[in-house]
């Protein structure tokens, strides 16, 4: 390599580093008590999209084409909020309710601005909850209290989280993805969360309705439409 070569590529190199780390400050300069890896993960959450658009297939969505019915009301059932409180569905009768299992230190946790976005422009006729849950690869550890804030303070999250609980078929698992996972319960389903964010919508009817893959943004034509529908 000649002098002059050299002399350009460690200027692209120096040029690409300032880049990178002023695109960095930029994304995490409003972060709080995120980790390193938190802020990590928030900054490159765009380019892992992007990479997941170009090289993977298409995300699995299922569709209850049918508008089969459930066998037990999700309108019956409740879960636990932090501090001894409970959501109950029978609250949320005539809206659509998207429920997601969600963690603190997934690569799709910056996911959580997005379903935020999508809340407040569609709150009048949607509601969405979150299940923290530390099922896949242990990437939520952390309290409820923790998590809240964490949500609250880096993604301005207002919607419902629910207690921390497993999501993933078992005896612990909790009761409403038990509902959501189970055909003899959703009557159309045994669909279980594949990893965090995986995102099942139920209509204003309380029927499932939909199930998309944790790829699929919150933000997504796909899940837009199934909210409009």
């Amino acid at each position: 390599m000649n002098n002059h070569k050299l002399k350009l590529f460690v200027f692209v190199l120096i040029l690409f580093t300032a880049s990178g780390i002023i695109y960095f400050w930029m994304v995490n300069k409003n972060s709080e008590r995120m980790t390193a890896r938190q802020k990590m993960i928030k900054a490159i959450y765009p380019v892992f999209v992007g990479f997941k658009r170009i090289f993977s297939s298409d995300p699995k969505i299922k569709t209850n084409i049918g508008l089969l019915r459930p066998i037990r009301s999700l309108y019956s059932l409740k879960t636990p909020a932090p501090h001894g409180q409970d959501i109950k569905f029978e609250q949320f009768r005539g809206k659509k309710i998207l429920l997601v299992n969600t963690a603190s230190d997934c690569g799709y946790t910056p996911q959580y601005d997005d379903l935020q976005k999508l809340y407040e422009s569609y709150r009048d006729k949607l509601i969405i909850i979150g299940f923290p849950a530390n099922d896949f690869k242990e990437q939520e550890k952390g309290t409820d209290d923790e998590i809240a804030l964490f949500c609250k303070v880096n993604y301005g999250v207002s919607f419902p989280l629910a207690e921390k609980s497993s999501v993933v078929n078992g005896p612990r698992q909790n009761k409403i993805f038990e509902w959501l996972t189970h055909k003899n319960e959703n009557g159309w389903t045994d669909q279980q969360p594949v990893w965090n964010f995986s995102k099942y919508l139920v209509n204003e009817n309380g029927i499932l309705t939909h199930y998309f893959d944790p790829s699929v943004s919150p933000l997504s034509k796909d899940v837009i439409h199934a909210i409009l529908q």
